[in-house]
């Protein structure tokens, strides 16, 4: 990858003043970016060689609580620092903020080495393995979300109650409601576009409210960069604007909740592996085992496409949210679509990501399984045709977090892929979501029960 802004455009930038600000950030297990905003001179002058966090931030929660049960950090143990080093190719601009300039970084400990269960590491182990077998990976995800006529304070003051989408209407491709969405969707597109993000459009989704952002299919540590700093961007510029937005899967019972779709295929030396023109629908005899991976070992991965108790409120027949594990040909009630379908862009869409999904997360187990079905040589049965709400024979996902966690515990493909350490890891993440849950009392219950039980 080419960083959008080399260092030494930096270092002049910096010395005639348009330039104050660098945002040294890492990616946390929610696929938040935490950490500093450090002085440009300072960074140019050497500050960009490390700096530290504590290691909470790989063990934490949506609310920033400090959970048990973690066997990387702890109350016990001090909870320490963890190195953040700059990966100087992503660096870039951020036009939405002024005089600002962001890097990413790896997590490391003070020897050097990659920090396991940060969610740059998981990926890169998958790539890394990718590359022991002689391939590489192409993936894009779709970036769904929802706008609200208020801003983040005002629908906070009003305890999330009452919630008002910024359109009154199905906005599904509508050309005449999202011009009216234009104040904040053309910046969005602009400003990411000048940050170095590859996007190529946005459109209205199937939803009053719902926008969708897409970005240019690219290598997998480049998609889940742009995925989170457009997520970011995308809330930030929304905030600015005095809207607040929203990627929580289903934010309403009644209304079609967001995705976030994961187009992939595998490729060497440029040339897609997916592709062969003699084969039926020109899928290789690759693809249909990497197909097969995805599709065996689903239920395994699923957390990492659904990480909270709302992600599975998404899974819901006639909404265009699967809720099987089929495959087909262009067909949406499916879990796997295919794309491409007899051209040499023919790729896999896996369609049970939702928008609160970690992309490095998701990706990564999404390769894990696609290559254990290429190492195990899987067969993959015939396509859907039809309804796959209506079909009783393909397998489920777990239908709730509870049952992911299990899954997710029991995997033996996903911890000879991952390691022991990060299932362990991310298990707890699960659990501690679920606990937190538990002792909740909801609203729902007390207007249920209060009189009649």
């Amino acid at each position: 990858m080419t960083a959008p802004l080399s260092f030494e455009d930096l270092e002049q930038q910096v010395c005639e003043g348009a330039i104050d600000t660098i945002l040294v950030v890492m990616v946390d297990m929610q696929g938040r970016l935490m950490g500093k905003r450090v002085v440009a001179q300072f960074f140019v002058d050497g500050g960009w060689k490390e700096t530290h966090c504590c290691n909470y931030l790989l063990a934490t929660d949506l609310e920033m609580a400090t959970p048990d049960g973690y066997a990387s950090t702890s109350w016990q143990s001090g909870y320490g620092d963890y190195v953040m080093k700059p990966d100087l190719a992503t660096l870039r601009p951020v036009p939405w903020l002024e005089g600002t300039v962001m890097v990413l970084c790896d997590v490391q400990d003070h020897h050097g080495n990659d920090i396991t269960h940060s969610p740059r590491a998981v990926l890169k182990r998958q790539l890394a393995r990718l590359k022991e077998m002689g391939m590489s990976a192409m993936m894009a995800t779709e970036l769904e979300f929802f706008l609200f006529e208020k801003s983040f304070d005002q629908i906070r003051a009003d305890g999330f109650q009452n919630l008002q989408p910024i359109s009154a209407y199905n906005e599904d491709y509508h050309i005449l409601q999202t011009t009216k969405e234009e104040h904040i969707m053309r910046p969005i597109r602009n400003h990411l576009l000048a940050a170095g993000i590859p996007v190529e459009g946005s459109k209205g989704e199937a939803e009053a409210g719902q926008e969708e952002l897409n970005i240019k299919y690219g290598a997998p540590m480049d998609c889940a960069d742009y995925h989170t700093i457009a997520k970011h961007a995308i809330k930030e510029i929304a905030w600015a604007a005095g809207h607040a937005v929203t990627f929580l899967p289903k934010w309403h019972a009644d209304k079609v909740g967001s995705s976030s779709h994961v187009h992939q295929s595998l490729c060497k030396d440029g040339v897609s592996l997916f592709y062969d023109a003699d084969k039926p629908h020109a899928m290789s005899d690759l693809m249909r085992s990497y197909i097969a991976g995805l599709i065996k070992y689903a239920p395994d991965y699923t957390y990492f496409l659904a990480p909270y108790i709302n992600s599975y409120k998404r899974f819901q027949k006639g909404t265009f949210a699967p809720t099987g594990t089929a495959w087909s040909i262009d067909n949406r009630t499916a879990g796997f679509r295919l794309c491409g379908e007899n051209t040499k862009s023919v790729r896999v869409e896996c369609r049970i990501g939702g928008s609160d999904m970690n992309p490095y997360l998701a990706m990564a187990a999404q390769l894990a399984a696609g290559l254990a079905g290429v190492e195990q040589n899987l067969k993959l049965g015939a396509p859907l045709s039809g309804d796959a709400y209506a079909d009783k024979t393909a397998d489920t996902i777990p239908a709730n977090l509870r049952d992911a966690a299990v899954a997710l515990k029991g995997s033996t493909m996903l911890r000879a892929a991952l390691g022991d350490d990060v299932v362990e890891h991310y298990v707890r993440a699960a659990t501690w979501e679920q606990e937190e849950f538990d002792r909740v009392v909801t609203d729902y219950e007390i207007a249920r029960g209060f009189e009649r039980a």
